[in-house]
């Protein structure tokens, strides 16, 4: 394909993408169901995946340089509904496009040694930049004791982890799962552990002025605006990422959830400072990340 990607260190970075082609609709990896395609709008032509090549197109006609593809663990791989992305599929891409792609790795806090060894091997060994968390899908809320050796582990090995927080939907009527992760249980996490850079994705819906209180209270708490598209971000939100906050909030789409090309172009319409606009689109990335 002809790519027309933005220019090494110009382009947005996206923090929240899903692996979407054909392949993890054909095999059940995308988490949800037909009910859950309708509810968010997706138009028809997608329902049966987007292949990569496309996808990069979609990038480059929005300006965005990377995304960070996520090997999502969702939920006991005993339990109704579960699924994952193997690690291996998202490092493919990664090593087939380096400059577009990095990979994030989904944490199942059931797995034990076993998946601390597993996370050791996606940074490493894979290069992944960060790690990611469902707590929805394990039924456990972020600060469950469970999932303090992987934070002390991420701590280690220097990569930030992302966690959904807020509430969750509805992704398959035959799974109806808790929402356990309000924003400000991030709190005692950022407390125990100062240096462990936690980024609280989608938004933090309904408690958005929680997630920017946990954001403004500590240094290594970060928002990630993804899964909701950018005109409906709450008035407190967009003014806090234009002034005080502008170096604490991440750009991030969810795809397939939120069209790449929309969601930039609403960025823009908000018409946030020039700095503010490049650290949320970008900047802040580049930082926590250490992309």
């Amino acid at each position: 394909m002809t790519s027309q990607a933005p220019a090494s260190g110009t382009g947005a970075i996206d923090i929240v993408v899903n692996l979407f082609t054909p392949h993890e609709v054909a095999n059940h990896q995308t988490g949800f169901d037909a009910s859950f395609t309708t509810q968010v709008r997706m138009a028809e032509h997608m329902k049966t995946g987007v292949s990569i090549d496309d996808y990069l197109k979609k990038m480059d006609r929005a300006g965005i340089e990377r995304s960070l593809l996520i090997a999502v663990r969702a939920g006991d791989r005993d339990m109704r509904g579960s699924f994952e992305i193997p690690y291996e599929q998202v490092a493919q891409w990664c090593r087939k496009h380096p400059d577009r792609f990095s990979g994030l790795a989904g944490v199942d806090p059931f797995r034990g040694v076993a998946g601390l060894k597993e996370l050791d091997h996606a940074v490493r060994d894979l290069g992944f930049v960060g790690a990611h968390l469902y707590p929805h899908w394990f039924k456990l809320a972020p600060d469950a004791a469970l999932y303090y050796p992987y934070y002390a582990r991420c701590v280690e090995l220097g990569v930030p982890i992302m966690m959904q927080v807020g509430q969750n939907l509805i992704y398959q009527k035959t799974v109806r799962l808790p929402s356990v992760a309000r924003p400000i249980l991030l709190d005692q996490i950022a407390i125990d552990f100062p240096d462990l850079k936690l980024i609280g994705i989608h938004v933090g819906v309904p408690w958005t002025d929680e997630m920017i209180a946990m954001a403004w209270k500590h240094e290594n708490v970060f928002i990630g605006i993804d899964a909701y598209a950018p005109k409906h971000l709450p008035a407190t939100l967009v003014r806090y990422m234009d002034s005080y906050g502008a170096h604490k909030v991440l750009f991030g789409t969810d795809w397939p959830v939120i069209d790449p090309e929309r969601a930039v172009r609403e960025m823009r319409d908000h018409g946030l400072r020039p700095a503010s606009y490049d650290l949320v689109m970008r900047g802040n990335a580049v930082k926590v990340f250490g992309l």
